[in-house]
């Protein structure tokens, strides 16, 4: 994530109520094949979160999206594309902001719209 979409998230974080859902664009492909460069993800902070399902972290560099694994109460966040695997790291689940309920194509089909709760 660039400097200025790190600004614009955390600009849209602190305008926000705790629970209003955010929208943002996926911008790399490190989370195909789900989730596709260009696609529109909702994010909602009050959703609670699960194995395996999807997350907007806030790390050292800022906010990543990823896939949350909850072992044995350690809490990991990994990509999806193999390509970038190593990229995996355990989090405090403090570090876990919102929680992936909703994701859609850019040309707005609802047929590919999708639902993570």
């Amino acid at each position: 994530m660039s400097q200025s979409e790190k600004e614009i998230f955390e600009a849209s974080m602190s305008s926000c109520g705790g629970s209003e859902p955010i929208a943002l664009q996926v911008v790399d492909d490190s989370m195909e094949p789900e989730f596709k460069r260009g696609n529109i993800i909702i994010l909602d902070s009050s959703a609670p979160v699960s194995h395996e399902c999807y997350v907007v972290a806030m790390i050292e560099n800022g906010p990543i999206f990823r896939q949350l694994l909850i072992d044995e109460g350690r809490y990991f966040i990994q990509p999806l594309n193999e390509a970038y695997m190593h990229e995996r790291r355990e989090i405090k689940f403090e570090a876990i902001h919102s929680r992936v309920v909703q994701q859609a194509s850019p040309n707005g089909q609802r047929k590919e719209r999708k639902h993570y709760l």
